[in-house]
């Protein structure tokens, strides 16, 4: 299976992007207890996303349940894979963002 070091790459960034999506959540947590961040979803549909979430978590488990589901073909879907980096870029960008302003 010659796609195993992109799928290994994927789940280190997907490691990273959970440890930064928790501290996203506990500051969101925070700002809503303030009366703050009322919205409903961090991603639109349009955005590739199955979920629709007000936290980064369940975004993080969507992407994670996919490569799981990747490292079990025996080939690797091309396409499949280009809109899990393209949403897992989405996802680092955000969370970049959010830490940058919060």
């Amino acid at each position: 299976m010659p796609h195993i070091k992109v799928l290994e790459q994927l789940q280190e960034n997907l490691q990273l992007v959970y440890r930064q999506a928790i501290d996203a959540d506990n500051k969101l947590n925070a700002l809503q207890q303030a009366g703050h961040g009322k919205f409903q979803a961090v991603f639109s549909k349009e955005q590739g996303f199955n979920t629709s979430s007000n936290r980064f978590l369940p975004y993080v488990k969507e992407l994670a349940e996919e490569l799981e589901e990747m490292k079990l073909d025996t080939e690797l879907d091309q396409q499949g894979l280009q809109l899990m980096v393209k949403r897992l870029a989405l996802l680092l960008q955000t969370l970049q963002a959010f830490k940058r302003k919060a």
